[in-house]
């Protein structure tokens, strides 16, 4: 028996003569049954937070409505906890949406200790810390399973999948090797290489559905197939080549080697699950290397695609590319939302995929088929040698781009004439042109930048009225690309500054350049002060949290970047016959990094709106309204409205009539009128919100939680709090 009912039909059901005597006997059948199978299916009640997202569909959506549009201002601090584990230097952040189980809340700490909170309360109950406070990297959240005996944890530090007991926090020791499971190994490559998994999984009958992280640079990286695990013992159940293998679907898409050398095609947003088709639904990121692709020559399928699979299996459903051959690192961010929608006077089920590139693609959840139009039109060539970009890309409908496309002389700021004429001296020597402008030797503004429109939180849907949610940012960006190979004889210097801008500026800048680096990024200036080089040489061996290990590097190329780190030695000749990193021979062409782009006072180069929070009719595949999403306290003190900023976190929609979201670099929790986009509330927080608030219900008491991180972007300070409020 399925059994599921909600609150909504307790109520209607207990106003006809004699329907509690109805409801007795079928609670008394269902509720054995609720506790033994998956708990996935009595989430559908939308009271509860017990999985990433609010519920297996994505929809981050509450039928809870204690807290609405006429009471949200009274809305007080219930309780905050503090993390003990903050780092300044780099800084640290948090981006756990926490999930609530039986009144319990489980989060993770800047330093990914796993911590049990009293719900209402915020009274730490029990904490996990799998290597003794020296964690990093990021988390978005955990994945809780129970069966009628066990109740468990699944998330994941460094390259180790955990198990962790919910009730009191130890390890599951049945579970792979002593409680956890190594996800470098199961992914059919024998070489060892990094892989890490950031976004929690999802569970289907038992199995642990799990998304990874891997190396995207020109440093050979790991695939990112997706794989099931069995929840009980860690044992491997089923694997999706997302690289093909030969004789598979989709291999004749990529070069004939590629499959053994290629690495990401990996879905590192996670996972949304229909539980009555039981098929699994994902987006996946770019190929590596991600900016040149002449060892991965065709349409590169699976990459940035939509993609369904059987839960049960792993047997490919369907597919949907939303970029050919990507060159822009245009990651599909985040799972589709399951939605339901009314066109042409039928009920459709359909997936909502938000984008990077702020393309909304709807499509029918059974087939993959676009719901409203999409057109595939001519895109710019790439002029980089041995690269053969795809001639085309698709496009949805107008009215479901909803980030701005186009950088032109009209979007240059005008936040003051200082600023507007130092954008028009810049841009000059500067490629302008649309979102899918390949990278090239001479500077390319990239707009919106490489992190979006939209980033890894995704959307939010309402179905009363059949919106969708979704948060955009609005900043350009610019790239160019130089040539990996140099001369015979070289320096120790020169050597380190080709690796660092070849490899190490996508995810980090360092104190040689005059430029910032995009968010989320750990910078590198004062790394003397911090680490020894012996420290620094040993990080390259080993890689930690987000960073790989780069220990294909010869000694030389070490001594190289750490040469340039230091500033040591620099002057040192050396011969380039003594480098063997394959990177050098298989990618001549690299990235100097996603650069910010900003005005002399640290503004973005573009005109406001930075960042907005839309919402989309989705019967009608057009936006209802869209408003600025944050603001810059300085600009805000001179008298001016709102300008939106970059944002990063995700929505929670509710019956009560309310979006609340964080994500703005503020630092403020905002909650808006989910009609209309007004701004009905707001807090000052210690810390950004990089992440998605949760909603829930104690003791008939409605709450909201967020993660107060901060860290998301450079110059912006690390927080080590969740806040949670309450009407009081």
């Amino acid at each position: 028996m399925n059994f599921t009912f909600n609150r909504n039909a307790l109520k209607i059901l207990s106003t006809f003569p004699g329907g509690l005597l109805v409801l007795i006997p079928l609670i008394i059948m269902g509720c054995t049954k609720i506790r033994e199978r998956d708990t996935i299916d009595a989430r559908d009640n939308f009271t509860t937070w017990q999985v990433y997202g609010g519920d297996v569909k994505g929809t981050h959506y509450s039928v809870l409505d204690q807290i609405n549009r006429k009471n949200v201002s009274k809305l007080k601090v219930a309780w905050q906890y503090r993390a003990d584990d903050m780092r300044s230097d780099p800084p640290s952040t948090i981006q756990c949406n926490p999930i609530i189980v039986e009144g319990t809340m489980y989060i993770t700490t800047p330093r990914l200790k796993a911590v049990a909170l009293d719900a209402a309360t915020g009274k730490e109950l029990w904490v996990f810390d799998p290597e003794g406070g020296k964690g990093g990297g990021m988390n978005r959240g955990l994945t809780y399973w129970r069966d009628s005996v066990d109740q468990r944890l699944f998330y994941a530090v460094g390259a180790y999948l955990y198990a962790v007991n919910a009730k009191d926090g130890k390890p599951i020791i049945g579970f792979g090797e002593g409680g956890r499971i190594d996800l470098r190994k199961n992914l059919d490559r024998e070489e060892l290489q990094f892989v890490t998994s950031s976004t929690p999984g999802v569970v289907f009958n038992d199995k642990l559905i799990i998304s990874t992280s891997v190396g995207e640079g020109p440093n050979p990286g790991a695939p990112g197939h997706i794989r099931a695990f069995d929840v009980r013992t860690g044992e491997r159940k089923w694997i999706f080549h997302t690289i093909p293998y030969p004789g598979e679907p989709g291999y004749e898409t990529w070069s004939p080697d590629s499959w053994k050398t290629n690495g990401g095609a990996n879905s590192w947003g996670g996972f949304t699950l229909d539980t009555k088709r039981g098929i699994v639904y994902f987006g996946t990121g770019s190929a590596s290397y991600d900016h040149w692709g002449g060892n991965r020559i065709g349409q590169n399928l699976f990459a940035n695609c939509v993609m369904a699979l059987n839960a049960e299996t792993g047997e490919y459903v369907w597919h949907f590319q939303v970029v050919h051959h990507d060159l822009w690192d245009y990651d599909i961010p985040c799972p589709p939302t399951l939605v339901t929608l009314a066109k042409d006077g039928k009920e459709i089920d359909a997936v909502a995929q938000p984008t990077k590139m702020g393309h909304l693609f709807v499509l029918n959840r059974d087939t993959g088929l676009p719901v409203f139009p999409v057109a595939e039109r001519s895109v710019p060539r790439s002029d980089i040698p041995g690269e053969e970009s795809w001639p085309t890309q698709p496009f949805p409908i107008s009215s479901l781009a909803y980030a701005r496309q186009v950088f032109t002389d009209q979007e240059i700021t005008d936040l003051n004439p200082a600023a507007t004429q130092y954008v028009r001296d810049t841009i000059k020597n500067m490629i302008k042109g649309n979102i899918f402008s390949p990278p090239s030797l001479k500077p390319v503004v990239m707009f919106p930048q490489f992190n979006g429109g939209s980033e890894w939180p995704g959307a939010a849907f309402d179905p009363e009225s059949n919106t969708l949610i979704v948060n955009a940012s609005n900043e350009a960006e610019w790239i160019s690309m130089v040539q990996s190979k140099g001369d015979k004889e070289t320096t120790l210097g020169v050597l380190g500054k080709q690796i660092f801008q070849s490899i190490c500026a996508n995810c980090h800048v360092q104190t040689k350049t005059n430029f910032q680096t995009s968010p989320a990024v750990t910078p590198l200036s004062g790394v003397k002060a911090r680490m020894t080089k012996d420290q620094v040489l040993s990080l390259l061996e080993t890689g930690k949290g987000q960073m790989p290990s780069f220990r294909t590097f010869s000694e030389v190329e070490k001594k190289a970047i750490v040469a340039w780190l230091f500033q040591e030695d620099e002057n040192e000749k050396i011969s380039t016959n003594d480098l063997r990193t394959s990177w050098r021979n298989q990618i001549p062409y690299v990235s100097t990094g996603h650069w910010d782009f900003r005005d002399p006072a640290g503004f973005p180069v573009n005109k406001r709106p930075w960042g907005t929070l839309n919402a989309i009719d989705l019967n009608k595949g057009t936006i209802k309204w869209q408003v600025p999403l944050g603001t810059y306290p300085q600009l805000e003190a001179q008298g001016l409205k709102p300008t939106g900023t970059f944002n990063i976190g995700g929505p929670v929609v509710t019956a009560g009539g309310l979006v609340f979201i964080g994500a703005a670099m503020d630092e403020r929790l905002h909650a808006y009128d989910k009609d209309t986009g007004e701004l009905l509330w707001e807090f000052q927080m210690d810390a950004g919100g990089y992440a998605t608030p949760a909603t829930f219900e104690i003791g008939g008491r409605q709450y909201v939680v967020i993660a107060a991180g901060g860290g998301g972007k450079p110059g912006t300070k690390p927080g080590d709090s969740y806040y949670c409020f309450a009407l009081p």
